[in-house]
């Protein structure tokens, strides 16, 4: 037992005391741990709570069923299931620093905390092109991006992501018991690591982020041009379609702040990942825990920014706090002028 003097860190054990090979466990003092526990499960709950008042918000008022927040709908779907889900597991990982729930949910934990993370970021990548398109083609828009197309779509962002998680883990468990020069001690028992290979991490780094995110970035450069180029050759139009195209930039504006805070929550996480298997693992294990809270707080923003950005947003949350969400026809309020 290594004894530290430090208020955080009283002393170090094993994860199982009993079996051999078992990781070490690192015991933090009562205070230390209580307060680890009070902000982790207070970011689940706002994570939890706002996208659920999303999902609610959407589903329910039927001026909100359109093609754009269908793909809102379903984000915050992949937000939601990584607070409720992912998170709780981790937050216990993290606070008692062992994985106590065994291997199996370990694999499965891991394989959908992949595949909500890309899962995420496909789905503010077709979010960008619907944006693009209603703004540089408002003509065939609805025409184009039609409900039905959506949902295809959304199904695809869905399956795609569950088989490139699922694949990602069971990869690396091919790697475990086919390659004997990989270090085995890293897979001591009350772990749960995944992709410490340099193969994988590039990968995962490359597709789950860098490509999509590039994507993403020129799509919202372009529309930023389009829409300048609009505000200066369109003076004559009617206040109607005035109105709706100023509503379409204020939509632009808002899932440009969601796609911005996505990619500094996750990118100082998939750096040090990255980096992680060509530094021989000496990154230390606490700042990867905190890279990766810090990612998970992504899904905490979004219904945040919605809030500060959309007023119909705040109109329906007042009708829910209010109850009136349960009178009769409430699903036909207008939140917004057409």
């Amino acid at each position: 037992m290594i004894k530290n003097q430090s208020w955080i860190l009283e002393d170090i054990h094993f994860c199982y005391t009993s079996t051999e090979n078992a990781c070490p466990k690192q015991i933090y003092s009562f205070a230390a741990r209580v307060l680890m526990y009070i902000a982790l499960c207070l970011l689940i709950t706002l994570t939890v709570c706002g996208n659920l008042l999303v999902i609610i918000i959407i589903s329910h008022f039927r001026q909100l069923h359109t093609p754009t927040n269908y793909l809102i709908l379903s984000l915050a779907g992949a937000d939601f299931l990584l607070g409720g889900f992912v998170m709780p597991p981790s937050m216990i990982r993290s606070v008692e620093t062992c994985w106590y729930f065994g291997h199996f949910f370990c694999k499965f934990h891991t394989s959908t905390d992949i595949m909500l993370s890309l899962c995420s970021i496909l789905h503010l990548a077709f979010i960008s092109m619907d944006r693009f398109y209603a703004i540089c083609f408002p003509l065939t828009y609805n025409a184009k991006i039609t409900v039905d197309f959506i949902v295809k779509v959304i199904i695809i962002i869905w399956c795609s992501s569950a088989v490139y998680g699922f694949m990602m883990v069971f990869q690396l468990l091919l790697i475990r018991n086919t390659d004997f020069s990989y270090d085995q001690s890293l897979f001591c028992v009350g772990s749960c690591l995944v992709m410490h290979t340099q193969t994988t991490i590039l990968i995962s780094f490359l597709v789950g982020f860098v490509f999509p995110a590039l994507v993403i970035l020129a799509i919202y450069l372009k529309i930023f041009m389009v829409a300048q180029k609009q505000i200066k050759t369109i003076k004559e139009t009617t206040d109607k379609t005035e109105s709706s195209r100023k509503r379409e930039r204020r939509s632009a504006k808002t899932l440009a702040t969601v796609i911005g805070v996505y990619i500094t929550c996750w990118m100082p996480f998939f750096l040090c990942s990255t980096l992680y298997p060509f530094v021989n693992n000496s990154i230390p294990a606490l700042l990867i825990d905190i890279l990766i809270w810090f990612a998970y707080m992504n899904s905490t923003c979004n219904p945040f920014i919605y809030a500060f950005f959309y007023n119909w947003f705040r109109k329906a949350v007042r009708i829910i706090l209010f109850g009136n969400i349960f009178n009769g026809h409430s699903s036909l309020t207008k939140l917004y002028a057409d």
